[in-house]
């Protein structure tokens, strides 16, 4: 009788809680040997100019491809440079210097605020290991091309160029970008691009965040007197919305701001958003978020693992500035989840692509429950900023 009370409670313990019991935690080795199942497609992938990976359906095996004019054109890319840093093998080295001249004409591109994720994430990968005077230029030009969208009037970058919602919007993603032009300061000694980035940084800082420390999506300003019209969350579940991906942009762009800067600020910041993520009560034990963290149908919705992964490369840095241990538990633990049976793609699923369950656009949905190419970006980055930490 004493066993059959035994089952019965552990019974019901798994029945309410689900995730009582956590995954078998994997060795470092065992990580390695799974990832590297993954990490061989992606050099399967036939070159074409015009058809960089975005995402695909596993379902039906569609890739969707896209031109160099796409936002995420240069993370498939930065894939390759980042697996050259994460195996030795010369193969991926080789084949990112293949694809990278079909990216070089965004350069000139001005008409979006995406450089840094076309430009930073592909030739500035590139030019860490290789050290290429043509990728230094290229660079650079692209600093310069990306400034033409900053407004002295505003203080800020202009985002999408549409006006049938906003005349002069400025998301949060956007911080991403400015990376590239605080490089750029590095590399010529002219200060204007950190100029423009830090003033940018220092208008999201002023206006995109809550009281409780989470952000929106995308502000509205005046372009004439500078104010703010609207705060908006267009790719979350409502103005008033979490959406999961962009608090991790916002901790990964002001704790990289910080890096450049030692504004303690942007350090603040930082924590906050990371630990309103972090300790948020709809965020699940295994660390991957719903792709809103107040959509009201949890847990019968969409998980987010580009986000974890973004969030798991920022507590990375955040953690190795603070050496709060918060962050890197966090981080750990999102390895650990996406390197298991649940995220990551099987071996047998053919595709340029590594992780499974991002969310993309819900409003437009797009690339629901999907492998999206970001979120191997910031997965690998994760993985290689862990090992540096030893």
């Amino acid at each position: 009788m004493r066993r059959f009370y035994i089952i019965l409670f552990y019974g019901l313990l798994l029945f309410f809680h689900p995730n009582a019991f956590a995954q078998q935690r994997l060795d470092e080795a065992t990580i390695q040997k799974r990832l590297n199942t993954r990490f061989e497609k992606l050099l399967e992938y036939p070159i074409d100019s015009l058809g960089f990976p975005r995402s695909m359906s596993v379902k039906t095996g569609l890739i969707k491809k896209v031109p160099s004019k796409d936002w995420t054109s240069g993370f498939y890319v930065g894939n390759l440079w980042q697996l050259y840093i994460i195996t030795g093998d010369t193969r991926y080295k080789e084949y990112a210097s293949q694809w990278n001249p079909y990216l070089e004409k965004e350069k000139f591109n001005g008409k979006t605020h995406d450089m840094g994720f076309k430009i930073y994430c592909s030739y500035g990968k590139g030019y860490e290991i290789t050290q290429s005077e043509a990728y230094k230029k290229i660079i650079i030009k692209s600093a310069q091309t990306l400034s033409t969208r900053f407004s002295n009037k505003v203080g800020s970058l202009k985002s999408w160029d549409n006006r049938d919602r906003w005349e002069f919007p400025v998301i949060i993603d956007n911080m991403m970008n400015l990376e590239l032009l605080f490089e750029a300061s590095k590399l010529t000694g002219d200060d204007s691009y950190r100029k423009i980035a830090i003033q940018h940084a220092n208008t999201t800082l002023k206006n995109h965040f809550r009281k409780d420390n989470s952000c929106y999506h995308v502000l509205g300003y005046d372009s004439i007197s500078g104010k703010v019209i609207s705060k908006n969350t267009h790719q979350g579940y409502s103005d008033a919305s979490s959406w999961a991906r962009g608090q991790a942009w916002a901790v990964y762009g002001f704790t990289m701001a910080y890096r450049y800067t030692m504004d303690k600020s942007y350090l603040k910041q930082a924590e906050a958003t990371a630990q309103f993520f972090i300790n948020h009560k709809n965020l699940p034990v295994d660390g991957i978020p719903y792709w809103d963290f107040d959509v009201p149908n949890i847990p019968n919705t969409y998980r987010d693992a580009s986000a974890a992964a973004i969030m798991a490369s920022a507590l990375i840095e955040l953690y190795s500035v603070t050496k709060n241990e918060m962050y890197l538990n966090y981080s750990n633990k999102v390895i650990q989840s996406l390197s298991s049976d649940k995220y990551l793609l099987h071996k047998s699923v053919k595709g340029p692509f590594i992780l499974d369950h991002c969310t993309g656009d819900w409003s437009k949905k797009l690339e629901l429950d999907e492998p999206i190419v970001y979120g191997d970006y910031y997965f690998l980055e994760t993985l290689i900023r862990k090992k540096a930490l030893k």
